[in-house]
Order: C-alpha cells, then sequence, then structure tokens
C-alpha cells in the first residue's frame, strides 16, 4: 500500500483504543536525544511524486555500480554472473506468489524444489540431511551453535578468528537470550593470514566445549584442512560447525563433511542470488542425520501415496509454529524460498562440470589479482593459500587506499577495519575479491589504481 488514508477519525478512535491522548504519546520511551527537534535539513516537506522519482534517480545515480566499475569487493558477499534465465524463471506466477507450504497436497511444485535444493546442499557439503534453507549465512551459523548446545548439553562454544566479525556479533547478540557462551579469537596481523588460529582451536577444546566454529575459507581467504580439528573436537565429546561464505569454493576445494564436519552451515548468495544491496539473500543449513532431530527450520521429505505416485511432505515439522515454542528447534519459521529456487536454478544449470569450471575460473582470476598486486612495490600478501579471496597488507591505511582508487573509477576491495574497527592493527590490511566477472582489465585498471595511489601517499607521507 502506498497511502494509509486514515481520518482524523480513525487516528481518535485508534488512540482511544491503546490508551493514548495524542500520537506524541507513542514515542514517551525513544530518548529525547535520539528524537529530530525539527525537519531534516536539506529534505523537502513535500514534493510531487514524480519529482520524487527524478531525485531519488539523481541521488542513485552518484553511486558507483558493480557493474560499471572494477569491482573487486566480498568479504561476505560476492558478485557472480547470474543467467537471464534465472531471474525469468522465479518470476513465473507460480514461484513469485507462493509463501509456504502449509497443505503440501496443493503445493507440490515448492515441495519439490525445495526437495531438489535440500539435496544439492547435501552433496555441496558431503553432509547426510540439509533443511529447505535459512534466512541467511549469519543466523544459519547462529542456528547451528544453538543446536549443538542441544546436541551436546554443553554451552561453550570456541569461535575462531577467522569467522567474518558480522557472523559472530549476530551470534552474540541471540546468545544473550539462550546462555550459550562464545569464546572469540581475534586477528592477528602478524600472522599469515591475520585469522588462522587452528593451533589455539587445539589447544583450547576441552570437556566443556560444546562445539568449534570455523569458516572455510576463512575470511582472510585462507584454505585449512580442518580434519585434525575435528578428530579432535570428536575426541573430546564437542562438535565441529563449519561456515562457508563462498559457496562456489567447493567446486574446486574438499568439502567440509569429508573432512569430517557435524554441521556445516553457509551463505547461498553466490549462486543464483544477487548483491541486492545485501539482501535478501540465503542461508545454507545442513548436518549429519543422526542430529536431524535437532535441526532448525523446515525438511521436505519425498514419499508416496496411496496410489503408489511419488509426492513431497514436510516432514519432522515438529517444530516452530507448528507445536509450543518451548520445544521448537529454532526461531526459523519460513525459509527463503525464492532465493532457494533462484540457487537451485543456477546450480541445476551448471552441473557438476559447469560448477567446477565456474570455480577454476574464479581461482584463476583471483592468482592473476594477487600476482599483480604483490608485484607492486610495499604491497604484502597475506593469504598463501586462497580461493577467490586474500588479503594483502599495503604500506598505508587501507581505507585511504581505497578512497583514492575510488576516485578513480575502481572499487579496490574491503578494508579490514571496516570488518573489525576495534583492531587498528589491521589498519593497512585490505581484503580483495576476484570472481568471473572480473576481466583481465579490470585487474589492470586495479594495479595502476593502487600503483598510483601508493606512489601518490608515499609523496604525502
Amino acid at each position: 500500500m502506498r497511502y494509509l488514508p486514515l481520518t482524523p477519525e480513525d487516528r481518535a478512535a485508534m488512540l482511544k483504543a491503546v490508551g493514548a491522548a495524542s500520537i506524541d504519546d507513542l514515542f514517551v520511551d525513544v530518548p529525547e536525544e535520539a528524537r529530530l527537534a525539527g525537519p531534516i535539513e536539506g529534505l523537502p516537506r513535500h514534493m510531487p511524486e514524480m519529482l520524487v522519482e527524478r531525485e531519488l534517480r539523481r541521488l542513485a545515480g552518484r553511486n558507483m555500480a558493480a557493474a560499471d566499475h572494477p569491482f573487486f569487493l566480498g568479504a561476505g558477499a560476492y558478485r557472480h554472473h547470474v543467467p537471464a534465465s534465472v531471474d525469468h524463471l522465479i518470476q513465473r506466477g507460480e514461484f513469485l506468489t507462493s509463501y509456504t507450504p502449509y497443505q503440501p497436497e496443493i503445493a507440490q511444485g515448492t515441495l519439490q524444489y525445495l526437495f531438489e535444493f535440500q539435496t544439492q546442499v547435501a552433496r555441496l557439503f558431503a553432509m547426510e540431511v540439509a533443511n529447505a534453507s535459512m534466512y541467511d549465512g549469519s543466523t544459519a551459523m547462529t542456528e547451528a551453535i544453538f543446536m549443538a548446545r542441544r546436541v551436546t548439553r554443553r554451552a561453550k562454544t570456541l569461535v575462531s578468528a577467522g569467522v567474518h566479525p558480522h557472523y559472530v556479533r549476530a551470534a552474540r547478540t541471540l546468545a544473550r537470550f539462550t546462555g550459550d557462551q562464545l569464546v572469540t579469537g581475534a586477528p592477528e596481523p602478524a600472522r599469515q593470514p591475520p585469522g588462522d588460529d587452528l593451533a589455539a582451536l587445539l589447544e583450547g577444546i576441552d570437556s566443556e566445549t560444546s562445539a568449534v566454529v570455523v569458516q572455510y575459507p576463512d575470511v582472510f581467504g585462507h584454505i585449512a584442512d580442518l580434519s585434525e580439528l575435528a578428530a579432535a573436537a570428536h575426541a573430546k565429546g564437542a562438535l565441529l560447525i563449519v561456515v562457508v561464505t563462498e559457496v562456489v569454493a567447493l567446486g574446486a576445494i574438499r568439502a567440509p563433511g569429508e573432512m569430517g564436519a557435524d554441521i556445516v552451515v553457509g551463505e547461498g548468495q553466490s549462486l543464483g542470488v544477487g548483491l541486492q544491496f545485501g539482501g535478501p539473500h540465503l542461508g545454507l543449513f545442513a548436518a549429519r542425520e543422526k542430529h536431524v532431530r535437532q535441526m532448525p527450520g523446515r525438511l521436505t521429505g519425498e514419499t508416496v501415496d496411496a496410489e503408489g505416485r511419488r509426492g513431497f511432505v514436510l516432514t519432522l515439522s515438529t517444530r516452530e509454529q507448528h507445536i509450543r515454542r518451548e520445544k521448537a528447534t529454532s526461531n526459523i519459521c519460513t525459509n527463503s524460498g525464492l532465493m532457494s529456487l533462484a540457487f537451485t536454478i543456477h546450480l541445476t544449470l551448471l552441473g557438476e562440470k559447469g560448477l567446477r569450471h565456474l570455480a577454476q575460473l574464479n581461482h584463476a582470476r583471483a592468482c592473476q589479482t594477487a600476482d599483480r598486486l604483490a608485484a607492486i612495490p610495499g604491497v604484502e600478501l597475506l593469504t598463501p593459500c586462497f580461493f577467490n579471496e586474500f588479503a594483502i597488507r599495503l604500506p598505508v591505511p587501507a581505507r585511504a587506499a581505497l578512497r583514492d582508487m575510488a576516485g578513480m573509477g575502481v572499487l579496490g576491495g574491503v578494508a579490514a577495519t571496516r570488518l573489525w574497527p576495534e583492531h587498528p592493527g589491521l589498519a593497512n590490511v585490505l581484503l580483495v575479491a576476484a570472481t568471473e566477472c572480473v576481466a583481465p582489465s579490470d585487474i589492470d585498471a586495479l594495479a595502476r589504481a593502487l600503483t598510483e595511489t601508493l606512489a601518490t601517499e608515499y609523496a604525502g607521507a
């Protein structure tokens, strides 16, 4: 609805119903310092709709769109090419208007693609069972931590310094209400890469540990063998939770399940889902079958009807809104349906061979980019083993360098202090991602821009 056509009488009746004398009474709990003292400076009180649209287009034109410039941003959200067929298919009325399959007998198409999505995720992660998706990667990781507590009946979780800090903050926010204790590490600038703390995690596992959480590849792009960590966790009765923020990587590197992971979660945005200003994105969740009854979210199962025909149902649905809240396995009561469909269509179009080829393209572009940047005087490569993202250390603050490069029309990466503002030791660290969307000319532009930026900064120093 574009307008709320309430009359003064309507408003008076509503205020009377809630026991408020005026609209201002509805905001008494907002601190005085957080309230606006008057109109927002520079914002007109009202404008015709046509002029509003024109002004918004003008403001939007000031942005640097990912598709219009050399683009090397990553850190959990990646620019990949999404085939036009994906967008065309998800906009079919059958998919676009359906919400949730409360009545399976008339939602067979929805349940079938969710079943196929689950199968794809389970195979990608080399796990035995996957759910029908979560809201995003951060909430999936948080729910995995809660699931581990239900399985182990312990409350302490070790979280690697290589896990995306936004994921950790989301988990901390929700853990305030569950009693989970998160023991988190901090990236160390002297390490290569700064988030590599597997030795500390191995030493920290004890009989009170519920789970160990690691990202793969980690937020600095590093790829590590997690087999030893999984064995150490299992020896103490703990679970290994693996977080994957770049799912395309699994076309080139070992799946977490092959290294002993108990729960694997991730962000599915890279397949079928655009950057979309940060959302909506898509959470992935898979686990060992023996823990399936503790999984959050919903699961779609395959069955046969009374006449022996193949059909699909919601299974293990004694969760969320279906039963008493205190018995539910999570507060995730639906799934990212349209995004999971986009993921499934894209991955189906690729197939196994296509996914492997896509992964090879990503790795090749990243290697080319890393080689060019490492050859620039003063630039140090910090990630020795990576897929399509890596960290470098500059001789100048990364944020200042990024602003200079943006002025030259190049989006050069993500400054580490944007993710860890509380760690000034990371001020010169820059995260760079290169996907199949990066052309050789983009790499040339990045190298030129960084070279010129460093020369300018050196001169200024």
